[in-house]
C-alpha cells in the first residue's frame, strides 16, 4: 500500500507542477474593497502563516526567442518580474522575450495538497509500523491513531469497496480508495484552520484526482464493459451505432462530476465563510464600527456553526468521492452473462 502511495503521490505533483499556474493579485495590486473573496480563496504566490506573508520560489523553464531553454530560479514573484525577463499579464507570469514552458512555481494550494499527501502518509507509516510490532494483528489495536485507521480502513473496505466491487475484486481497490478517501478529507480539513488554503477548491487538484480514478477505471475494463461500450448488446444493430457516441461521453462525464462536485462543494464552503465574515468589514466601512460589532454577534456565531458543518462536509465529499470511485470501477469490472440470459429466455418461451 505503501508503494502504490508513494507512485501515485509523485505522478501527481509531477503533474499539477507541469500545469500553468494563475495567481491572485498580491496585496500591493488588490482592490480597496472592504473584502476580496476570490482573491482570497484563489491560488496565491506566498504561503500565510499567522498572518505572515511568506513569499514562494518562482521556477520557470522557458525558452528564449533564439530557442534557447533556460531555467530560472527566483525567491520571489517581485524578484521574477524586477529581472525584466518576466512580465505578468492577468495575474499570469510570462516571458518578455520567449515563450513558457511549464511553470514549476510553488504555489499556496500545491502547498496545502502536499500536506495533506504528507499526513496521509505519515498516518499510514505509523499504522505500518505498529503493524510490524504486532500491535493490532496478535492484540488489539493500541492508541487513537491506531484505532482511527482501522475504522477509515475497514469503512472504506466494507462499506465503500465491497458492496460496489462483485467478488474478490474489491480487494486490490481498497488501497487506491482509502488513499483517495484520506488525501482528500485530510487537504478539506486543513483548509479549514486559519490562513490556510484548501487544496480540493482548486479545479485542477479535483481533475488531477478524477482523472486517476478514470484511468483505474478503464484499465480495470473487462472484455464485458468495453462490449458495451462499442457494441451494445441486445440492442438493434442501427442502435448500436447510436449507442457508441454515448458511451463514450459517458466514460469521460463520469470523472467530470467527480472534479466538479468536489471542486463546487468546497469552493462554495469557503466562499460563505468568507462572506458572512466579510460582513463586519462592510457594515464598518459603510455604517462605521458600532453597527460593525453588531453584526459581528451574527457573523461569527453562524460562522461557528458553519464550521461545525464544513467539518462534516469535508469527511462526506471525501466519503462521496471515494464511493462514486467505487461504483465506477464496479460497474468497469463487473461481468454480465447475456449468453446465458439469453438462453434462459429462449427456454421460457419454449415452455409456453
Amino acid at each position: 500500500m505503501i508503494k502504490f502511495f508513494t507512485f501515485l503521490s509523485l505522478f501527481i505533483v509531477v503533474f499539477l507542477l507541469g500545469q500553468p499556474t494563475v495567481l491572485a493579485a498580491d496585496a500591493d495590486t488588490e482592490s480597496n474593497s472592504p473584502i476580496d473573496i476570490m482573491g482570497t480563496v484563489a491560488d496565491h504566490d506566498y504561503f500565510t502563516f499567522f498572518g505572515t506573508k511568506l513569499y514562494l520560489p518562482r521556477l520557470f523553464l522557458w525558452q528564449d526567442d533564439n530557442g534557447s531553454t533556460q531555467f530560472s530560479t527566483y525567491g520571489s514573484t517581485k524578484k521574477a518580474l524586477a529581472s525584466g525577463n518576466f512580465e505578468q499579464i492577468d495575474y499570469v507570469i510570462t516571458p518578455v522575450k520567449g515563450s513558457m514552458l511549464i511553470d514549476f512555481s510553488l504555489t499556496s494550494h500545491l502547498l496545502y495538497f502536499w500536506f495533506g499527501l504528507g499526513a496521509l502518509a505519515l498516518f499510514t507509516m505509523y499504522a505500518g509500523s505498529r503493524y510490524k510490532k504486532g500491535i493490532g494483528t496478535s492484540t488489539a489495536p493500541k492508541g487513537v491513531l491506531q484505532n482511527l485507521f482501522e475504522v477509515f480502513y475497514e469503512f472504506i473496505r466494507d462499506e465503500v469497496a465491497k458492496p460496489n466491487i462483485e467478488g474478490d475484486k474489491h480487494k486490490k481497490y481498497v488501497p487506491y480508495l482509502f488513499t483517495m478517501f484520506m488525501s482528500i478529507a485530510f487537504m478539506n480539513i486543513f483548509g479549514l484552520l486559519p490562513y490556510a488554503a484548501t487544496a480540493t477548491a482548486d479545479i485542477t487538484v479535483t481533475a488531477v484526482l478524477a482523472s486517476f480514478t478514470f484511468f483505474v477505471t478503464q484499465f480495470s475494463g473487462t472484455k464485458d464493459h468495453w462490449q458495451h461500450v462499442f457494441w451494445f448488446p441486445g440492442v438493434p444493430l442501427g442502435v448500436k451505432f447510436l449507442m457508441i457516441p454515448v458511451e463514450l461521453i459517458g466514460l469521460f462525464t463520469k470523472p467530470f462530476a467527480l472534479a466538479i462536485r468536489l471542486f463546487a462543494n468546497m469552493m462554495s464552503g469557503k466562499i460563505m465563510i468568507i462572506a458572512i465574515l466579510g460582513l463586519i468589514f462592510i457594515f464598518n466601512e459603510m455604517y462605521g464600527s458600532i453597527a460593525a460589532y453588531g453584526v459581528s454577534i451574527f457573523s461569527v456565531v453562524v460562522t461557528s456553526i458553519l464550521y461545525i458543518l464544513k467539518l462534516l462536509v469535508a469527511i462526506l465529499q471525501a466519503y462521496i468521492f471515494s464511493l462514486l470511485s467505487a461504483v465506477f470501477i464496479g460497474m468497469a469490472v463487473e461481468e454480465h452473462e447475456h449468453d446465458h440470459d439469453h438462453e434462459e429466455h429462449i427456454h421460457a418461451d419454449l415452455s409456453v
